[in-house]
Parts: C-alpha cells; structure tokens; sequence
C-alpha cells in the first residue's frame, strides 16, 4: 500500500515534462535490483549488473558445430544444428534465474536471456537460414496456471535479436504429461510420446529452430521434434537457455 509520501512522489513523476528526470525519479526511489547479487541496477542494465552479466557460465557452443548439445541428439532426431547458451547446475546462477522465470513471474528474465541467446546465435553462419522460431509448449492447464509459457518469452527475446518471429500457435501439447524430474532417459521418452501435434501444412518447406529453457536428456524437444518432422521437407535447429551438467 502506499503512503503519502508515495503517492505525491508518483504525481511528480506522472506530471513531470522531462523524461529523463521521471526515470531518474523513479530509479532512484523504486530501484531495479540485479536479479543476481541484489544490487541496484544502472539506465542501462537489464536483469543482472555487469558483474552478474559476466559470472553467467556460457558455453561458447554456437562456435563449435559438434558441440555437447548436438551431441546429445545425434542419432535420435534428424535435425541440422543444436547449441545452448550456458551450463545449468543446481544452485547456479542460470538455475536462479530460471526459477525467478518460471515459479516467480519474472518474465522480463526470459526475454533477456533470449536475447543473450539471440546474440550469441548472431555468430552462427545458419542462424539466418531460420524461418520461425518455435518455443516447447506447455499443455493449456499448465499455461493457464502459470499465466504464461516462459519458452515462449525466450523465443520472443531471440526473435528480436535475429528479426524472426516466434510463435507457440503451430506446435501444440495436447497431453498434459507428468513432470520430467526424477525420471530416467527411457521414462522421459515414454512419458513425452504423442504428447505434441503440429498444426499440418503450416511448416512445410520450412527451416524451424525448437527452443527451451533447459536441455537434460533432450526427451521433451526430442517429441516435439518428431511431431515437426511429420511435416514435409522441414529443417529443424534446436536452442537452449541451459544445457544440465553433473
């Protein structure tokens, strides 16, 4: 609730005729905090200070073709090139990050690690062949419950580093599955069957990158993956937040 003196800071800031004096009003009483250390922001920072910005574990992947995330899928799914952007370990700081985005609502999170992402797919010689970006959907309940698929702001926040538009209307998860955690390779797999339906002849002749938040054993983008590839002469890349290390 707000005081009296909050309320005629707030009339002063409304009122005020230069822009840069209202954000410097607000910065200075309503500060953005780092979402990493817990310090106040600058004008310029988004999400985590520079400090914060450099400790972020990036695995350099989208310079090396047969990297860890590729890995991971060679063999199972056709598809033309995979990368994530950092490790993901328990207590980290990208898994900090990821539970602000996904149980805390703190959605401007997954636009700016999409857009680190974004920048860092800049790098890649493929990354312009992309038609769409395609976020790993959530069953409607769950979305409904949270109020937002976090992949999706991700998607988002990569689209607008590489000017390609994002969409979660053409690949649909009709099947709301258990959670993935505590489970087995095998029984991630069998849980994520015909979990997903594309929306036919929308992707057709299209080059699709799959995007999440974390790459584990790669169950959940593998279904969504195979439900794409029914579609004809479609090319699939996938990108992740995080990839999961021991």
């Amino acid at each position: 609730m707000l005081d009296g003196c909050d309320i005629v800071l707030l009339s002063v800031i409304k009122t005020h005729p230069f822009k840069g004096i209202r954000h410097g009003l607000i910065h200075l009483f309503y500060p953005r905090l780092c979402e990493g250390c817990s310090k106040p922001l600058l004008a310029a920072e988004r999400v985590l200070c520079i400090s914060c910005a450099i400790e972020l574990p990036e695995t350099g992947y989208s310079e090396i073709e047969d990297n860890d995330a590729a890995l991971r899928f060679a063999g199972r799914i056709p598809f033309s090139y995979a990368t994530s952007l950092a490790y993901f370990t328990s207590e980290g700081l990208l898994q900090h990050l990821l539970h602000g985005l996904k149980y805390k609502g703190r959605k401007e999170i997954g636009v700016y690690l999409g857009r680190r992402l974004g920048e860092s797919l800049l790098k890649t010689e493929w990354a312009s062949s992309v038609d769409l970006i395609i976020p790993v959907p959530l069953h409607k309940s769950k979305k409904a419950k949270r109020g937002y698929n976090q992949s999706l702001l991700i998607a988002e926040g990569i689209g607008t580093i590489l000017n390609i538009p994002a969409s979660d209307e053409l690949l649909t998860r009709v099947r709301d599955t258990e959670s993935q955690t505590h489970k087995t390779r095998l029984e991630r797999v069998t849980n994520m069957e015909d979990a997903f339906r594309v929306k036919e002849g929308a992707l057709s002749c299209k080059h699709i990158l799959l995007c999440d938040d974390v790459l584990t054993t790669g169950a959940t983008l593998e279904a969504c993956a195979l439900a794409l590839l029914k579609e004809e002469n479609i090319k699939i890349s996938i990108a992740t937040i995080g990839i999961a290390v021991s």
